[in-house]
């Protein structure tokens, strides 16, 4: 896997393994991680983010459980197959995402007017 740019934020309220879940979860389902790439094992994402390896797990186990990755012994962890049919957009996945943005949004300086703005803007 290249460097998707997972990141982070230890200060936000989002616990850190429902971060990692919503940013990777978003990658696959853009396709910006593709089917059969594999991810980066447990314990080495968890030493790039600094972060307890139980915590990477859990990501990944509920990442599994959406049948978004799959973990097999001798082959790591990939992603999955995309679903036949589309899925709408999870509530929970974007509300995070919106959190996080807004936190780094917010550690830069930027106040309530202009998040709004660059995201009217982003929507287009």
């Amino acid at each position: 896997m290249t460097d998707p740019g997972i990141r982070v934020d230890t200060t936000s309220p989002v616990p850190p393994y429902e971060q990692i879940r919503a940013q990777l979860a978003a990658l696959i389902i853009t396709g910006r991680l593709a089917e059969d790439e594999r991810l980066p094992t447990v314990r080495q994402l968890a030493a790039d983010l600094g972060l307890a390896p139980g915590t990477v797990a859990r990501a990944y186990r509920e990442l599994e459980a959406a049948e978004l990755i799959r973990t097999r012994r001798g082959a790591g962890t990939r992603v999955a197959a995309p679903p036949s049919e589309p899925q709408p957009p999870d509530a929970d996945q974007l509300a995070t995402l919106a959190r996080n943005f807004i936190s780094t949004a917010r550690a830069l300086g930027a106040d309530t007017e202009t998040i709004l703005t660059v995201i009217r803007k982003a929507l287009g």
